[in-house]
């Protein structure tokens, strides 16, 4: 469990966020991306607005400044905040009604500043040649280079041990291992906006490309426990009411399924070329011919990249301009 001392030092580094450029604001001016820095180490801010509450002893009084902050969690680089900008009205010596959702990066890297920056977007299609020559090895060299600690601080219970919702026994179940706890997006407030990240114990599937036939049963394993954990830890939640999906490129490689409220307002993450259905990837797995090894590896995927993303500048960019140059000989 986070100490006190952890929270408030992880506290404090919001007020010395030093500002030094917009990155990106959605069209709904519910999120904002500012770059600058905190002692002197580049960092990211991101502010989301969360949904207003409809109290009227908070609403009669909204006009106010941001007066609270809350540390919600600290995992390596990423910590997140609820804060308030209207008055404290406490329940239980907690804010009530915050009504920012805040994300710190620090340090943030380069990848950082070009993930969160506004940026075109292509759609591409990944075929398993380009999958098996060029993707697969990115893939190795982002989880070498160490992009995966904060993820086995939590698999580990080093870090957001207080969060988990549900896990089984660190190291008992082998490859049927598994925790889950809510995404750091959600404000864990909000039943409607509920997010929830299923990660497993076993470091061998970096995505649903490793998924293959012989782990159907496993897949509806984890489908049946993610469900059955998420309706005993949110009672007011009814099975039919979830959606379970992966995203396909994800953003870190250490294979989580997503467990989302149906009424969460579908943002890009959700979207056709990021979203790919659990249902759907068994379904796709059971209809295919071939041995227990045929698998997710064997088709193509469409989805959309930034055009800062490496995906692009580095693969696909290329592949894009090298066709037109064969095209014109």
């Amino acid at each position: 469990m986070a100490s006190d001392e952890a929270k408030r030092n992880a506290e404090a580094l919001i007020p010395k966020f030093q500002f030094d450029r917009v990155l990106n604001q959605d069209g709904g001016g519910r999120r904002i991306t500012l770059l600058g820095r905190v002692n002197a180490e580049p960092a990211l801010l991101v502010l989301d607005r969360a949904p207003f509450p409809d109290a009227p002893e908070y609403l009669s009084v909204l006009p106010a400044n941001l007066r609270s902050l809350t540390n919600l969690g600290n995992n390596d680089i990423y910590s997140w905040f609820l804060g308030s900008g209207g008055p404290i009205l406490k329940d239980n010596d907690k804010d009530r009604y915050a009504d920012f959702k805040i994300d710190l990066i620090c340090p943030c890297t380069d990848k950082h500043i070009k993930k969160h920056s506004r940026q075109g977007h292509r759609f591409v299609t990944e075929t398993p040649a380009i999958y098996r020559d060029q993707v697969r090895p990115f893939m190795q060299a982002n989880r070498e280079a160490g992009r995966l600690n904060w993820v086995y601080n939590i698999i580990e219970g080093r870090k957001e041990v207080e969060d988990v919702i549900y896990r089984t026994p660190l190291g008992r179940d082998g490859d049927e291992g598994f925790l889950m706890l809510p995404n750091l997006h959600w404000d864990r407030k909000t039943i409607e906006a509920l997010h929830l990240l299923c990660i497993v114990e076993r470091r061998d599937l970096w995505s649903l490309r490793d998924l293959k036939k012989k782990h159907i049963p496993w897949l509806r394993h984890m489908r049946a426990k993610a469900i059955d954990a998420t309706v005993k830890s949110y009672p007011q939640i009814e099975e039919d009411q979830l959606k379970l999906f992966f995203h396909y490129q994800p953003t870190y490689y250490h294979l989580h399924i997503h467990v989302v409220h149906v009424a969460l307002e579908a943002t890009s993450t959700q979207s056709v070329g990021k979203a790919v259905g659990l249902d759907s990837v068994i379904e796709q797995l059971e209809r295919m011919g071939g041995d227990e090894e045929t698998g997710m590896d064997s088709v193509s995927l469409s989805y959309t990249v930034g055009e800062e993303s490496e995906l692009w500048t580095d693969i696909f960019e290329p592949l894009k301009t090298g066709r037109k140059a064969s095209l014109q000989q």
